[in-house]
């Protein structure tokens, strides 16, 4: 009996064609809208590689610190160059930032100077580069200094023996704590830093919680003053927990398909990168199916209305907990969490988000952990109540 209520309760489920388009077209539309809106603004903020001018002049030449620093950040070969540098004469530089050729160019003299015409990312990234250096090169000063005091304080005058040798030593010992602590600027806008990325994570999540339309429908075929189905279920003497379950598990499986098809859909036409690890993104969207579909038969079986305002007020809470998760607009979910964080530690689709925004951004899963428990706890709360619901109902007469 369980698996043929299980197969009928598939087939009535694919046979309602506003469930199928709330489950499967709807968040592939959405995807689509989101991809044409916001794939412009990736390329548009991506980091190009920055035209600059180095006056080759003879304080540059003997400052050995800044010409390797150049030199790497500007090797060809080097798949994340980060300068395309033009070695000139000081006229030279200022005609190519006077035509718009450069967006500036290092001078050095006294100090290194950075000479630019306007105030704009690539003028910043230069600058912050050169102080950088400038900053690596003081803390070799200041080493240097510091080990030649040393050798002095603690070998005798005929015990130093050839200096050049020594200091040959104190610069190897130099070079290589810069190349251990050194901070590099690479070009990772593209992969690493898509603030859209939410955007996407909301629908992942929205698409989750949609399910609860399929747990509630599939569940009100159960409920003898919601169906005729209902009726005959609710007097035949097959066991109720039997038929409930067989029927939440038949949405489970249809919402479950309908995630693997936007999971496809985005990864393989949209090309949306999900990042390395996508086993736990499904398993977080798994867990979010949970959720969404306890949500939808606690509704389903605590309210008694219509199966129509039951949708309605199921559609009505996966958009307003999209919404504050950051679907509408990515600053909303940081509002919140700010502002009052109580909320998105109750919604659901935050906690969906908010585990996928972990798994992108940060390296260890406390926090995605964390979130898969809390949408673990929220499902089986809402089975809870559910079952308790369902075994308070009664009916004078059917």
């Amino acid at each position: 009996m369980f698996i043929h209520n299980l197969k009928y309760s598939l087939k009535t489920l694919f046979k309602d064609k506003m469930l199928i388009f709330w489950t499967f077209a709807f968040p592939i539309i959405l995807g689509t809208f989101f991809n044409m809106a916001f794939s412009n603004i990736e390329k548009s903020e991506q980091l190009n590689i920055i035209d600059i001018a180095i006056v080759d002049n003879v304080e540059f030449q003997s400052n050995e610190t800044f010409k390797q620093a150049f030199k790497a950040l500007s090797d060809e070969k080097g798949e994340e160059r980060l300068f395309n540098s033009k070695y000139v004469t000081e006229e030279e530089a200022k005609k190519l930032l006077s035509n718009g050729e450069i967006s500036g160019y290092l001078l050095i003299k006294d100090t290194p100077k950075v000479i630019i015409n306007t105030n704009g990312i690539n003028e910043t990234i230069l600058k912050h580069v050169t102080d950088e250096i400038s900053q690596s090169e003081e803390i070799m000063k200041n080493i240097a200094e510091k080990r030649i005091q040393e050798i002095y304080e603690t070998t005798p005058p005929e015990g130093i023996g050839d200096f050049n040798s020594v200091y040959a030593k104190i610069y190897e010992d130099i070079m290589k704590i810069l190349e251990e602590n050194n901070a590099n600027i690479e070009n990772k806008s593209s992969n690493n830093l898509s603030y859209t990325m939410i955007e996407f994570y909301t629908l992942i999540a929205m698409t989750c919680l949609y399910g609860g339309t399929l747990g509630m429908v599939a569940i009100n075929k159960n409920l003898a003053n919601m169906s005729n189905n209902g009726k005959r279920v609710a007097v035949s003497p097959t066991p109720k927990r039997r038929l409930v379950l067989s029927s939440a598990i038949s949405a489970y499986i249809t919402q479950l398909l309908g995630v693997a098809i936007l999971f496809a859909y985005t990864i393989f036409v949209i090309k949306v990168d999900y990042g390395s690890n996508l086993p736990l993104v499904m398993l977080l969207a798994m867990v979010g199916c949970l959720a969404g579909l306890s949500l939808g038969i606690a509704i389903a079986t605590l309210l008694k209305a219509n199966e129509n305002i039951k949708i309605g007020i199921i559609i009505s809470i996966t958009m307003l907990g999209s919404f504050l998760s950051g679907m509408m607009g990515i600053t909303m979910k940081y509002i919140i969490d700010k502002n009052i964080p109580i909320v998105n530690k109750l919604n659901p689709a935050n906690m969906i988000t908010d585990g996928l925004y972990s798994l992108y951004y940060y390296d260890t899963l406390d926090r995605f952990y964390f979130n898969v428990v809390s949408l673990l706890i929220f499902a089986f709360l809402m089975i809870g109540i559910s079952i308790f619901s369902l075994r308070r109902q009664k009916y004078d007469s059917i």
